[in-house]
């Protein structure tokens, strides 16, 4: 009866869905997961049958975050249109059992396939590989066990006509690299870690013969992207040494990202020479150690590059300029920069300078002006202080960036130098950012209300003006410049904090409330803003940042109290497209008032919260993942017993996870000895995504993959 009802009031008002035009309705469509569109939308009427198999939607299928999907529905996925998929993407789908690969075979047509974070053995790669023989472009693991020698000659026979390889290596190896003879693209992640489960030291060492030597001659694009540790270290060097030895002519983009220090050596040395006499590049990310008091960026040859990362290398704004911007030259084919923790980037020169003096505004402008296409820029992890000059604050100067997309700051750099200097110390300045004894202070009340807020007088800020003026802004990260997540990668948890810098003291609520101009921001990242006391422009940002999906917050306010636990509940109210929610605060009280606010967010998969001492309700918990049936994933690390926190645990999975496939729950002592052993079991996709806190705004160059 419903049916029909609706029917006739679709036929009183004059619109059917189904009179559109086919073109409309693809495209409508094009917002459906496959599965969705091929296992059920097509049964529902004729012309849908149609549609849902056309080209246009079956051609690419990502399956990459269609947490619902198992290994049922990609059978029948496969079955149904598997002579029809050219490129297909299966990243991340760690929930589904490794037979569920050998239904791959299907899609015979495959040009492009990713099975990044999927559980895949030599023998099942090699019989799937060997019916793809159109396979261009592949991702995969390389896990523990790996065998090489396992693999068929008809699965060799398509590794060499591969030109495009993503490889993650968990394990010394060189996996498939040395059977891919045209390759073009090599991307490589080193997740190896310096201890077995065991507690046994591993080795970098590989077998080295004719047959394990890498085929590079082809190569125009070479990455690397290091976790911490030495092995990972090692075990690059030798993927480089063939590098060294013959440097490809066609090379144009060139990045190793490797935290700490990773020295250089005398072959790593000969590479950099080779690179300064043969090519010309595009993209360049070298680690601090090869750029630090060396001149090899003089020397280096650029293109028309559009990525550049110097993160954490002491470059100053004098050899910037000069050697990288040769002297303000236009640089329009530039679209992303990271310059984190480049401490003296915006200053002439770095011998005398201290991380804490001004910056040089007239570096600055350079930058800007010959880069005036950027659309990613980091600038965070630094001491960016302006000077009282009129017009040259940081902030007045980036608002002439008007492509940009998206944007990570230091908190320091975004203060107003006038009020920073005319206001005068108050209680809540004075307050020590530090665990320990709670200070009682006056607090200052503060609007709720945008237009009260105005009227305050933020809209004459210098920050206020940059947001309004990047209206097209995806994804902003104000993070303080001593901010350390107390979740580092392979160490135990941090137990103290840095105190915030001196001037960013004075940034809370107002430049909060200043973000919420950013009507099509995706992404937000706010850590170390000491002077929050109420957070009541989180809910301005929750009220008209409809288009938020991602939202992190950190140690914001006094660390003795959550300051902002009202305004946030307020503010998750209006979260309906927010997917992922990551918070560290210490002493969070994760309780029924909470989660019933949480609920609100009713598109949310994936939930984070790290906190010192804070406290969780394990009814409220159970509660909200009985009702938020999109959440996948809980991360909780709180101060909680051993007990209670395993106890929970155990109860969400035994009560979940047989609707919820892709369930991936930890709940464990933040300060626990064991916390980096279960780390190291969570998927690297959840890991690198959310659970780790890091910027990530021009981590990799734009469309580094696909």
């Amino acid at each position: 009866q419903e049916i029909v009802s609706g029917e006739s009031e679709e036929e009183s008002n004059g619109v059917n869905l189904m009179e559109f035009s086919d073109e409309i309705l693809l495209h409508i469509l094009s917002y459906i997961p496959c599965t969705d569109l091929v296992l059920n939308v097509r049964r529902t009427c004729r012309k849908l049958a149609t549609l849902c198999l056309d080209k246009s939607l079956t051609h690419t299928v990502l399956l990459q975050k269609d947490y619902k999907v198992n290994k049922d529905k990609v059978k029948q996925l496969m079955r149904d249109i598997g002579k029809e998929i050219y490129q297909l993407n299966m990243a991340g789908c760690y929930w589904l059992p490794s037979s569920t690969i050998d239904h791959v075979t299907r899609c015979k047509n495959l040009v492009k396939l990713n099975l990044s974070g999927c559980h895949v053995t030599s023998l099942r790669l090699s019989k799937m590989l060997s019916t793809l023989q159109h396979l261009r472009s592949l991702a995969i693991d390389v896990n523990p066990g790996f065998d090489a020698s396992q693999l068929s000659t008809e699965c060799k026979a398509t590794l060499s006509r591969v030109s495009e390889l993503k490889q993650t290596l968990y394990t010394p190896s060189y996996g498939v690299v040395p059977c891919c003879t045209s390759l073009e693209k090599l991307l490589l992640y080193f997740e190896i870690l310096d201890r077995s489960r065991e507690g046994f030291m591993l080795s970098g060492q590989l077998m080295v013969g004719e047959s394990n030597v890498p085929h590079y001659q082809n190569l125009r694009v070479f990455y690397a992207r290091l976790a911490p540790g030495y092995v990972n270290q090692e075990v690059v060097r030798l993927y480089l040494a063939v590098l060294s030895d013959r440097t490809p002519e066609n090379l144009h983009a060139f990045l190793i990202s490797a935290p700490g220090s990773f020295a250089e050596t005398g072959a790593t040395k000969n590479l950099l020479d080779s690179m300064a006499r043969n090519v010309r590049l595009d993209a360049l990310q070298l680690p601090k150690a090869w750029i630090n008091g060396s001149g090899l960026l003089q020397h280096l040859k650029f293109n028309n590059p559009f990525y550049f990362s110097f993160s954490r290398c002491t470059l100053s704004g004098g050899h910037l300029i000069q050697r990288v911007i040769n002297g303000g030259k236009d640089l329009k084919s530039l679209t992303s920069l990271n310059l984190s923790g480049c401490v003296h980037c915006l200053a002439p020169e770095s011998l005398f300078r201290k991380a804490e003096d001004d910056i040089d505004s007239g570096i600055l402008e350079s930058l800007v002006a010959s880069c005036c296409n950027l659309r990613h820029l980091n600038l965070s992890a630094a001491h960016h202080h302006s000077s009282e000059s009129i017009g040259n604050h940081l902030c007045q100067l980036l608002s002439r960036l008007k492509h940009l997309l998206s944007l990570a700051l230091p908190v320091c750099s975004i203060t107003d130098v006038a009020a920073n200097v005319e206001k005068p110390s108050t209680a809540s300045n004075l307050v020590p950012q530090t665990f320990g004894r709670k200070v009682r202070i006056g607090i200052q009340t503060y609007p709720r209300n945008l237009a009260d807020q105005a009227n305050r007088k933020i809209e004459s800020s210098v920050f206020w003006a940059l947001m309004g003026s990047l209206r097209f802004l995806e994804t902003l990260e104000i993070i303080g410049s001593s901010f350390s997540s107390a979740m580092p990668r392979n160490e135990p948890a941090i137990r103290n904090s840095l105190p915030p810098c001196v001037r960013a003291q004075s940034v809370g609520d107002s430049e909060v409330a200043a973000i919420s101009q950013l009507t099509y921001l995706q992404s937000l990242t706010l850590a170390q803003l000491p002077n929050i006391l109420t957070g009541s422009g989180l809910i301005n940002i929750g009220l008209q940042c409809q288009h938020l999906r991602t939202l992190s917050l950190a140690n914001l306010g006094m660390m003795g109290k959550v300051v902002y636990m009202s305004a946030l509940m307020d503010m998750l109210k209006h979260c309906k497209c927010l997917r992922d929610l990551r918070l560290e605060q210490p002493y969070f009280c994760a309780g029924a008032q909470f989660f019933q606010a949480l609920s609100h967010c009713s598109s949310l998969q994936r939930l984070c919260i790290v906190s010192r001492s804070g406290t969780l309700q394990s009814d409220a918990v159970m509660s909200f993942m009985a009702n938020s049936l999109e959440v996948i994933m809980c991360h909780m690390f709180m101060g909680e017993s051993l007990t209670v926190c395993k106890n929970l645990q155990q109860s969400i999975v035994r009560s979940f996870q047989a609707d919820r496939p892709a369930l991936n729950v930890v709940i464990f002592p933040l300060l626990h000895e064991d916390l980096t052993e279960v780390i190291r079991d969570v998927p690297m996709r959840h890991l690198d995504e959310i659970t780790l806190f890091k910027s990530r705004v021009a981590e990799e160059p734009p469309n580094l993959w696909w």
